[in-house]
């Protein structure tokens, strides 16, 4: 089952199908977090904590810990609950394994995300097939500062002024893109 937004491509994503992914999330489960704080993985679990996402980090080396204050889970069988979100912080090669992982959990994520660089076709469709919307090659954090003004697609400030009311964070206020 496709997603009613086009993703068939996976090369490109229209910005309602991020923003509706994106504001519907509410848990994330980051598989592949690190503790290590110069690593991308922990910089993307640190943003999502400060935006008001639940994360779950995974990393079965770590398990027990904390990664950013979060509890860390040695795989997703390990989680509290169903995440609304598995963010894929893993190698192209791992993916097929984490699908597989996936696709028998009692209840599905809603949403499987794969970080810049990680694409996998086949799994993208048999995730589809299961009713799971796929995001490939992107990342939350880079998308969702994109989307709510807070960087450009260089990578930089915006520096854009807006009449919204900033929404309160965890920890970091934001203009943040409006999320239930």
């Amino acid at each position: 089952m496709r997603d009613a937004f086009d993703t068939a491509s996976h090369d490109q994503y229209d910005k309602k199908l991020i923003v509706r992914v994106l504001s519907e999330t509410k848990t994330v489960a980051v598989l592949g977090a690190s503790a290590n704080p110069v690593r991308p993985s922990y910089f993307v679990v640190k943003y999502l904590l400060d935006k008001g996402y639940e994360v779950w980090p995974i990393n079965p080396g770590q398990a027990g810990k904390q990664i950013c204050g979060a509890m860390t889970y040695a795989s997703l069988s390990d989680l509290p609950a169903a995440p609304n979100m598995v963010d894929i912080f893993r190698t192209p090669d791992a993916v097929p394994g984490i699908t597989d992982e996936i696709l028998p959990m009692e209840r599905l994520p809603q949403f499987v995300w794969m970080q810049l660089g990680v694409r996998d076709d086949e799994s993208a469709k048999r995730l589809e097939d299961a009713g799971i919307t796929v995001i490939m090659n992107r990342c939350p954090k880079i998308e969702y500062a994109r989307l709510s003004g807070e960087i450009s697609w260089s990578g930089v400030n915006s520096r854009v002024l807006s009449s919204k009311k900033p929404v309160s964070g965890h920890k970091v206020q934001s203009l943040g893109i409006r999320r239930g």
